[in-house]
């Protein structure tokens, strides 16, 4: 029998959890160190999100050496904080090709591995899904235990408050574990954390709700009002029981997060004694282990590539200014105007650009934390008393608020101003963060005006236009980087609603262009004019109202109409192609093109990868409108291809 060279790194001996369970708590605790170096390394090649990961090294080792995964389904929320799990689930093969082309999702992904037993990208849905798992074991499906890990912050969104009063009132067997990095943890985890460790792992859980308030009363008056803050944190009251008892859970904590010597018998007990839903409440911080990290006021949340040793990130400098700053500066001159304006954001202030309102505004901003759904019906109420709210939220998470935006603005006619960032394709975050549906499940809804911004000139005109506008719900997209870098006007002027604009007429080919693909327009028409053809090209502006005169002029006077658009089927061009389906526009047998992402999900590359990907290049678009214009086409009465 050989034995490992104990020179070895513990990481190198790790080809899956089985080989953690064979290793004593020091030699877990030694590891975890190894993974943080390791982690820090990775991340400072492929960029991403690293402080969430960095604050979860620890609780990772010990999950896996204490569940037998994957039999054990462990579901990370979000999965910003996974990266640590896919490098001791065998991938640590392959996780320097973390968010890129063909490589590791950023994500946790069913397809990717058995250790990734629910995909998430979106918060608040692993109690939902543990809860669905521990069914399925319950009713005799191969499923051993349920572990959700999820954040303070995502614990705060209602679809998880739902979640965790379904699994109390089932009383069935899971485990969910608070990541709480947001509370200071020195009070907690001292003597007093440690004492009650060493009572969870002797006696049954049960036993501990009753004596924690007579502990509580018992400690030094630092370590009392410690524990009294972790444990109103968890239910807003003082007192002996917390939410999560009240609504069904044995609730254990707050425990150290970076601790081995707890958080190991705190499992342990937990997976032994366990007869009900179990709530650990876990204290962590966001980025330990990397000073950089921990000094950064995001905490190093999402980074570009950095230099390990100093934590400088290496990001692109000059050039274009970001559609994101673009619309903050914009949105704040708009609000030194007009005091009426206000802002909404769904814990995203500095990814959707309005701390710069905030800084100058901080009254007029409002930040209600991963809870869509809240701040849409929030905005409506601001705009039926008389106020003229921005919603300000990524097109992938504006999904989540949709009954919202039916029932409390739509129905009622609010003008709620929708600010929708990081439309289109978005890159490395890959198919979950895809800005592909906003187009498609807005215009559908009566009563709304849908723009999208060709450049960040137009997107300040937009912004304009969402303030002037009174008579009913509107939304804007533009998409996430750099823009074009056209000259910005001083003040943004409002458009005329449901007006496009000709930037170019020709003869022979239409391009209609919605949104910020225009510039592979224009590179589509350069291709085009160099082959002897004429083209002409338009930006749409308006989605809804669709300008019907603009459109019905091209299908007139032109032999092939294209549209293009960074969205999915059913969006801009089903809106042109009912137009013209009931005015007849068909029937001088033009033929119709559409250029838009295709049916199915466009997985994670560059931006400009992913649009190769699905056929919406420059040349992509130059060859549909040149298969069209060709004279065998030409002959059908009718050709309408997407």
């Amino acid at each position: 029998m050989t034995h490992a060279n104990p020179q070895t790194p513990r990481l190198d001996r790790v080809a899956g959890p089985a080989d953690l369970r064979g290793l004593s708590d020091t030699e877990l605790g030694q590891l975890a160190d190894e993974l943080r170096a390791e982690l820090i390394s990775v991340v400072s090649e492929t960029g991403g999100h690293l402080g969430s990961s960095l604050g979860v090294v620890e609780l990772t080792v010990a999950i896996h050496a204490v569940f037998n995964t994957p039999m054990d389904k462990l579901i990370w929320d979000v999965g910003h904080q996974c990266y640590p799990h896919k490098i001791l689930t065998g991938r640590r093969d392959r996780i320097r090709t973390l968010r890129k082309q063909d490589g590791l999702s950023g994500f946790t992904k069913r397809a990717e591995s058995p250790f990734d037993p629910f995909g998430a990208a979106h918060s608040s849905t692993s109690i939902s899904a543990a809860l669905g798992f521990a069914v399925g074991r319950d009713m005799g499906q191969p499923v051993g235990d349920s572990i959700a890990v999820i954040g303070d912050g995502a614990i705060s969104a209602g679809m998880a408050y739902e979640a965790l009063n379904n699994a109390g009132a089932e009383g069935r067997r899971l485990f969910v574990i608070l990541n709480d990095n947001e509370m200071s943890i020195a009070p907690p985890v001292g003597a007093m954390s440690a004492y009650l460790s060493r009572l969870w792992a002797q006696d049954p859980l049960a036993g501990m709700r009753s004596m924690a308030s007579g502990l509580e009363d018992a400690m030094p008056q630092p370590m009392r009002e410690g524990m009294r803050r972790a444990r109103q944190l968890v239910t807003g009251l003082p007192g002996a029981g917390t939410l999560f008892e009240e609504l069904g859970f044995d609730y254990v904590g707050p425990i150290d997060g970076h601790d081995m010597t707890q958080l190991l018998p705190v499992l342990r007990a937990a997976r032994t004694r366990a007869k009900r839903p179990v709530l650990i409440h876990c204290c962590t911080v966001k980025g330990k282990g990397y000073t950089p990290a921990e000094t950064s006021a995001d905490k190093y949340h999402g980074v570009s590539t950095f230099d390990v040793d100093t934590g400088t990130q290496k990001k692109s400098s000059g050039g274009a200014p970001s559609y994101t700053s673009v619309f903050g500066t914009a949105l704040t001159d708009a609000a030194a105007r007009d005091p009426g304006i206000v802002a909404i954001t769904a814990a995203m202030p500095d990814g959707t650009g309005l701390t710069k309102m905030a800084e100058r505004f901080p009254k007029r901003v409002f930040d209600v934390g991963i809870a869509e759904q809240h701040a849409v019906t929030f905005a409506a109420g601001m705009a039926a008393s008389g106020l003229k709210p921005f919603c300000a939220i990524y097109s992938t998470f504006l999904q989540r608020g949709y009954d919202q935006i039916v029932h409390d603005v739509a129905i009622q006619g609010l003008p709620v101003r929708f600010a929708i960032d990081r439309a289109g394709l978005v890159g490395a975050d890959g198919v979950t963060h895809a800005g592909a549906y906003d187009v498609a499940y807005l215009a559908c809804l009566p009563g709304f005006t849908v723009m999208a911004a060709a450049d960040e000139a137009e997107l300040v005109h937009m912004v304009a236009t969402a303030a002037a506008h009174d008579a009913g719900p509107i939304a804007f997209r533009y998409p996430r980087g750099a823009g074009t870098g056209v000259a910005l006007p001083d003040r943004g002027e409002p458009l005329d609603i449901g007006r496009g604009r000709i930037l170019q007429e020709g003869e022979d080919i239409a391009i209609l262009s919605f949104g910020a693909h225009l510039t592979e327009c224009r590179a589509a028409v350069a291709l085009l004019e160099a082959e002897g053809m004429s083209v002409t090209l338009a930006d749409a502006r308006f989605a809804k109202p669709l300008d019907t005169n603009l459109v019905s002029a091209l299908a007139r006077r032109h032999r092939v109409l294209i549209t293009v658009e960074q969205g999915a089927e059913g969006g801009f061009s089903s809106l042109v192609m009912h137009h013209l389906a009931r005015t007849g526009g068909f029937d001088r047998g033009i033929a119709i093109r559409n250029v838009c992402l295709p049916d199915r999900f466009i997985q994670q590359a560059s931006p400009a990868q992913m649009y190769e990907d699905a056929g919406m290049t420059a040349a992509d678009i130059a060859a549909t409108a040149r298969q069209a214009f060709s004279p065998r086409s030409l002959d059908r009465s009718l050709s309408v291809v997407s």
